[in-house]
């Protein structure tokens, strides 16, 4: 079997450790005698898996105890609704940096609920950079304050995060989760879809102040109330229980193999220094961020000619790197360099870089 490196923005490289463990009790967990993909939700055995995850995710981020934390459904974009419901119910004011196309959807969909206001944007140069911010043009009554702290799309992401005083943060870390250290006390709350850098497609993480639950509006739906899942240790309804499964797997694999999230930190630093001074130094692909909001996670990259473009994303594929091609707002392509992708991975892409640029020149 020959594994390809797998550079998608999401679902992504699993870690392979992760993979062979997740193989290995495939057909039975421990002694139950079943499949966690079998197993009830109920279950002490189930229960056990739920709440090491919980603990883990807490320890490895460093989760203070006055957050909660939710395992939920319906991806990160459900949280665009979820929170306007649950939070914008003061004032009934938001505020939102547009950094990209997820900031922008979780704007309009605040927008349908209150008034949503935007402080800052970088569309007027295809996000390709994180706006300086004015504190004197912040809501000062706000309900929340909205950012992306890494653009999946764009590759750039926050090294400074606002301060909004005691308007509370709110940041979408979908693709940036466990790859670096985070100040959870700096938010209100945290969400995350898991499918990037945590565990297969179906599992959301919500981390929220406690201080910010039983607000929530009388049209909210049951399901879209923080407080429902709080109350019921994320049980309310069926989890996605194989999807929490595995992210406890990979939390483990950080904890136990890595080292912990600064490792984790200095790994990926190491990766994206390798494909960073690459595309400085070439003269035929050439990154597409301003370097001092460069993600650590998702690199955008052009030669500036789209028929080139289209040659090297099918020839990469062929040489075994797959899922290159950029998103169609920005064009070239798009190496999304996760936790699991290993160093060998961004070396070898590199080094076929570097001869397909010489072969084509």
């Amino acid at each position: 079997m020959a594994r390809v490196y797998n550079f998608s923005a999401g679902p992504s490289m699993l870690p392979e450790k992760v993979l062979a463990t997740a193989a290995a009790e495939m057909m039975e967990y421990g002694t139950s005698g079943q499949s966690v993909m079998e197993m009830s939700h109920r279950s002490k055995e189930y229960d056990a898996i739920i709440k090491e995850t919980e603990a883990l995710l807490r320890e490895v981020m460093n989760i203070p105890d006055n957050y909660k934390v939710l395992f939920l459904q319906g991806g990160a974009s459900t949280q665009f609704a979820m929170m306007p419901l649950n939070l914008m119910n003061g004032s009934g004011k938001a505020d939102f940096v547009i950094t990209g196309q997820w900031a922008n959807k979780a704007y309009q969909e605040a927008a349908r609920y209150g008034e949503a206001n935007v402080i800052a944007s970088s569309k007027d140069k295809t996000f390709s950079y994180i706006p300086k911010l004015d504190p004197s043009t912040f809501t000062k009554d706000a309900d929340y304050f909205h950012i992306c702290v890494n653009n999946t799309i764009y590759g750039t992401k926050y090294n400074e995060f606002p301060d909004t005083g005691d308007v509370p943060l709110i940041g979408d870390i979908s693709s940036c989760i466990l790859s670096e250290p985070i100040d959870v006390s700096k938010f209100g709350m945290l969400y995350a879809g898991a499918q990037k850098n945590m565990a297969p497609a179906g599992l959301t993480i919500v981390i929220i102040r406690e201080d910010l639950l039983g607000n929530v509006r009388d049209i909210c739906p049951t399901m879209l109330n923080y407080q429902t899942h709080v109350d019921n240790d994320s049980m309310f309804n069926t989890p996605p229980c194989y999807c929490i499964y595995v992210a406890g797997l990979v939390l483990k694999w950080i904890k136990e193999d890595i080292g912990g999230l600064e490792n984790m930190k200095a790994i990926n630093e190491k990766k994206a220094k390798l494909l960073y001074d690459f595309l400085d130094n070439s003269k035929m692909f050439k990154g597409t961020v301003v370097p001092e909001d460069r993600s650590l996670m998702n690199v955008p990259f052009i030669t500036g000619n789209e028929e080139l473009d289209a040659k090297f994303v099918k020839e990469a594929k062929a040489a075994g790197f797959v899922n290159l091609k950029g998103h169609r707002s920005v064009g070239g392509m798009r190496a999304s360099i996760y936790n699991a992708m290993p160093v060998e991975g961004v070396e070898k892409l590199v080094a076929f870089m570097a001869e397909f640029e010489k072969a084509n020149s």
